[in-house]
């Protein structure tokens, strides 16, 4: 069952008079429970890609269907709650509250449902191997650790979607390596399907499927 489809995708921005074209005409879909990595070099258009997906930013032309909805047809509200019920996000910087614990941090997407999300926090820093940092700040961890953190935040709300951009961007060969395999685990335990951006062959290498773009177009599907 496709969780996720693109139909002929196409962004374009203006620039000095002119038009730029950062994605051509991108169509695939995606099964529930699979991990799809997105490949390419700098420019060629991977995180405009995730930010459409994710609903963040609408195409110049095409759609995307997101768990049966169609992102175009929505209003920006409505794309706001789809994303707080359906999506995780993990970033390359983490974007962890520097004033918030690892527990309050993880707890975060919970409290804006209106959720004591202070069960689940424990359980999801156990999971990632954190149970005993939780009462720790950002500042006192390492990067790894953060990223961790922001891997478990992404999950608090048990999200069908989770969109990672460079997520071992930021971090050294045995923390992105823990990194890779904790976003391994949790899609085969909790089925949750993944979308990442990533320049790390280790990485690419785990997914189901790779798409990689060059100058906004998809030049190989894999998978």
């Amino acid at each position: 069952m496709s969780i996720l489809r693109c139909e002929a995708l196409t962004r374009t921005y203006p620039s000095g008079g002119r038009e730029i074209t950062v994605l051509r005409d991108i169509t695939f879909e995606l099964e529930a429970g699979r991990i799809l990595a997105i490949t390419g070099p700098s420019g060629s258009g991977k995180s405009t890609l995730l930010g459409l997906m994710a609903g963040l930013d609408r195409p110049t032309h095409g759609r995307v269907l997101l768990d049966g909805h169609d992102l175009g047809a929505l209003s920006e509200d409505q794309r706001a709650q789809m994303r707080a019920e359906t999506v995780g996000f993990v970033f390359q910087s983490f974007h962890l509250i520097p004033t918030l614990t690892a527990r309050e941090n993880v707890q975060v997407p919970l409290e804006l449902r209106g959720q004591d999300g202070r069960a689940r926090a424990d359980e999801l820093l156990q999971r990632v191997g954190l149970g005993d940092r939780g009462h720790h700040y950002p500042a006192q961890l390492s990067g790894g650790e953060q990223q961790r953190v922001a891997v478990a935040r992404a999950f608090a709300n048990r999200p069908k979607l989770l969109f990672a951009d460079e997520p071992t961007g930021n971090l050294d060969a045995a923390n992105g390596q823990n990194v890779v395999e904790l976003l391994a685990e949790l899609n085969r335990e909790l089925g949750t399907t993944i979308v990442l951006v990533t320049h790390e062959p280790e990485l690419a290498a785990r997914a189901h499927r790779v798409l990689r773009l060059r100058d906004g177009a998809v030049v190989e599907s894999i998978g």
